[in-house]
């Protein structure tokens, strides 16, 4: 993978963000989303329970279709079919949106970090889409070190 991500922090509150599928990848999106967004919308042939619950998601049952990210700040595909994602981000790329192809960051426009946040604070970790998991185990040891008795 040859891509530089740059870090930035960025408000989605009150904007638009879009994830197409809507299944257990999704959902666990849109968990992690919740802390910052409060306008999360999906768009999926099909909609998780747990998704249909939440307060801040509003959700379409139907086929994704180019129009539906007009209305995106930032779009998440993540759908279990590869081809439907290039797709979307085919779209995506023509209406100048940026897009997260979830797990798959050679084809990302962003990633997400790792996030500790506390009150006022937020540290993101990044391994710059290479290892996720290296990612999440630094994040816990800063959340160790302020979280210690």
């Amino acid at each position: 993978m040859n891509k530089s991500f740059m870090p930035i922090a960025i408000d989605v509150k009150d904007r638009v963000v879009l994830l197409v599928g809507g299944g257990r990848v999704a959902y666990h999106k849109i968990v992690s989303l919740l802390a910052y967004a409060n306008r999360i919308h999906v768009v999926a042939k099909e909609v998780d329970q747990r998704i249909k619950i939440i307060p801040e998601v509003t959700w379409e049952e139907k086929e994704y279709h180019p129009d539906d990210l007009d209305c995106a700040f930032l779009i998440y595909a993540c759908t279990n079919n590869k081809e439907t994602n290039l797709r979307i981000k085919a779209d995506a790329i023509k209406k100048g949106k940026l897009i997260n192809l979830v797990d798959t960051p050679e084809e990302c426009d962003f990633v997400s970090p790792a996030i500790y946040r506390k009150e006022y604070l937020s540290i993101a970790v990044s391994s710059n889409g290479h290892d996720v998991y290296r990612s999440i185990s630094v994040r816990n040891l800063i959340r160790n070190f302020f979280e210690k008795p």
